[in-house]
């Protein structure tokens, strides 16, 4: 019998960074340009051994899945508790949705991207979003130079009668912003990546009801490196043609995979419904409630960086008001020709430019889900520049 460990093991937190060398060639560099979610790896340390899980040998040969689904690799047990993790948290429709399996939401786009392009036009689909979009929508649209769709830019700016396709990501990566639809054409089709639509980073203030709607375990649960994703279909030839899609690219989803998927989304699910459990929402929402608390606090008393404010808002969920804690930060630099990417570059602080996301060099995208050493020097580093400002501010 062959045993696969569930959870995610790594090194035990370390406590706070010491000062560091004032020679900045001597400092290490802190990525903080990848949204890698390891913030989450002390929960399930904490849990211990309730998501383990073990497969014989003669288990998962088949290409094909057990059950009924119109997605013919997706797991039953993975779809059962994707519907189940929806139905507790409020955040999606479920009932006649199809669901289909991906390998996280990164090919999910792409299928998206494949199942809404006509094939009968004489020119590729428009792809458009609204500044600061996800940096990765650019490269996904055009990756491939393929003659269904094309990159077209800032959704804002987008004013041709011609069909297009729109993605809405809510919350927004990089600001965090809660988005609607931007453009208001009858031709147009929408991709709602909602990726981030959980409580611990945003109230959930309604269940998303989309024609296609995007999700990923990295973001919700953490396990990025298990490549899960699914999205939540309405018409059926989509789902269809998304299906296709994965079929072709890559034969359908690890069973390994969706199953350890499935184990996890189950323990979240009964942590939120049993008293006797760490409620992984609130306990997740707490530690990024810290981080953006003591980000504030470093940022407030200076005249050079700025960081997106945000609205209190009722969570049918946690049935409280709270404010929104995203999984980056979007930080501006005061001076409207600073390039804040090379200036905390300069630091040893690796972040992502706005320019990569639609908008200006004066802002970057900070990742806060990083590990706990990594984010103290952040922290440290951040206020260093600060204090080099004239009169500390």
């Amino acid at each position: 019998m062959i045993g696969t460990e569930i959870c995610l093991i790594k090194s035990s937190p370390v406590p706070s960074a010491t000062p560091e060398n004032s020679n900045m060639d001597t400092l290490i560099n802190i990525n903080l340009d990848h949204g890698d979610p390891v913030m989450y790896e002390s929960y399930w340390r904490k849990i211990g051994n309730m998501c383990d899980i073990t497969f014989n040998g003669y288990e998962s040969l088949s290409y094909f899945a057990n059950g009924k689904s119109l997605c013919w690799f997706l797991e039953s047990k993975l779809e059962e508790e994707i519907r189940r993790l929806h139905n507790v948290v409020g955040n999606a429709i479920v009932d006649d949705y199809y669901v289909v399996i991906g390998n996280g939401s990164s090919q999910l786009i792409m299928a998206a991207l494949y199942a809404l392009s006509p094939t009968n036009q004489p020119h590729p689909i428009n792809i458009v979003a609204a500044a600061p979009f996800y940096s990765s929508y650019p490269e996904m649209a055009d990756f491939e130079r393929s003659e269904l769709h094309k990159w077209a830019g800032d959704a804002r700016n987008y004013d041709k009668d011609e069909p297009y396709i729109e993605f809405i990501t809510s919350p927004n990566n990089p600001d965090g912003v809660i988005r609607e639809p931007v453009v208001n054409g009858i031709q147009g089709k929408l991709i709602h990546d909602l990726a981030y639509y959980w409580p611990q980073y945003t109230a959930i203030t309604s269940p998303a009801n989309h024609d296609v709607m995007l999700f990923t375990v990295s973001k919700c649960t953490g396990h990025a490196g298990s490549r899960i994703g699914w999205a939540l279909v309405k018409d059926k030839e989509v789902a269809r043609k998304m299906i296709k899609f994965m079929e072709v690219s890559t034969i359908g989803v690890s069973k390994e995979a969706q199953l350890r998927a499935a184990k996890i989304l189950g323990v979240i699910s009964e942590s939120c419904v049993n008293p006797t459990l760490d409620n992984f929402f609130e306990y997740s929402r707490s530690l990024l409630t810290d981080r953006w608390q003591r980000l504030r606090q470093v940022v407030k008393a200076n005249d050079l960086f700025v960081l997106q404010k945000y609205p209190l808002q009722y969570c049918l969920f946690t049935k409280k008001f709270y404010e929104t804690h995203p999984a980056f930060a979007w930080l501006m630099c005061k001076g409207s020709e600073e390039d804040c990417e090379k200036l905390l570059k300069g630091h040893k602080l690796q972040t992502r430019g706005g320019e990569k996301f639609g908008s200006y060099s004066r802002n970057v995208r900070i990742s806060m889900l990083g590990k706990d050493e990594d984010f103290n020097i952040f922290l440290q580093r951040l206020e260093a520049i600060i204090q080099e400002l004239p009169d500390g501010n």
